[in-house]
């Protein structure tokens, strides 16, 4: 029996909630049981210097936990005067899973950032930020078109993430704290609809596994990327 009581294939409820803050493009609060993640939009018209004059964009995201969105308050990075390198590694893994199902070329010469802000930790915060960031980018993209800013979708496709791993000898969906923080191996897989594959991210952490194992763990992902995109669909609706 897992620590929440879910079968092997539960997700946690998963909830979006759009329009969360006032002033950015795009928005959204996405949790994913206890874990709460903010994600805003920004649309700048401007590009880094490599992209100037290539008639194409750039989607990036940056990532930051709040003190005590844990069990025990972190102190800022900000104040550190540095990210950690977990920081900077998840940063990349949402800009990557993004750009991923972005058309540079028909969002044109300007940069959407994607801020993901957790609020509340309970494992898997990274994929629910990049499963937010969709949502909060699609919602600035549509606000491009209303304005006739652009007037192709750039957004080829949905993407989602969702943690998966072996506890207690169970392969298992959607790892909360308790889990994670006890599983034998734990695995992230970013999604796109349609059945491609954007990232994976495994690690055996207690044992090791085989083939079948990982191949479990897909088939377990592609389920719960499969309610997200669902609960995407009807919060972009």
């Amino acid at each position: 029996m897992r620590p929440s009581g879910r079968a092997p294939d539960e997700m946690r409820a998963i909830s979006i909630e759009t329009g969360f803050t006032k002033h950015a493009e795009g928005s959204c609060l996405i949790a994913f049981g206890d874990t709460r993640v903010l994600c805003t939009a920004s649309v700048e018209e401007r590009l880094p210097p490599w992209l100037r004059g290539k008639g194409e964009g750039w989607v990036t995201g940056e990532y930051s936990m709040l003190p005590r969105a844990t069990h025990t308050r972190g102190s800022r990075e900000a104040a550190k005067g540095k990210q950690s390198g977990r920081t900077q590694e998840i940063q990349r893994l949402i800009g990557r899973s993004l750009r991923s199902v972005t058309d540079m070329k028909l969002l044109g010469e300007r940069q959407i950032t994607l801020d993901c802000d957790v609020i509340q930790a309970d494992g898997g915060t990274r994929t629910a930020a990049i499963s937010g960031a969709w949502v909060a980018l699609k919602l600035a993209v549509k606000g491009l078109m209303d304005a006739g800013a652009i007037r192709q979708d750039p957004l080829t496709r949905k993407v989602a993430a969702v943690s998966c791993g072996i506890f207690d000898g169970t392969p298992v969906l959607d790892l909360d704290y308790a889990e994670d923080s006890n599983a034998d191996a734990d695995a992230n897989f970013v999604l796109i609809e349609g059945g491609h594959i954007a990232e994976v991210q495994a690690t055996a952490e207690g044992a090791t596994y085989d083939e079948e194992a990982l191949l479990r763990l897909l088939r377990l992902a592609r389920t719960g990327c499969g309610e997200i995109f669902a609960a995407q669909d009807k919060a972009v609706a």
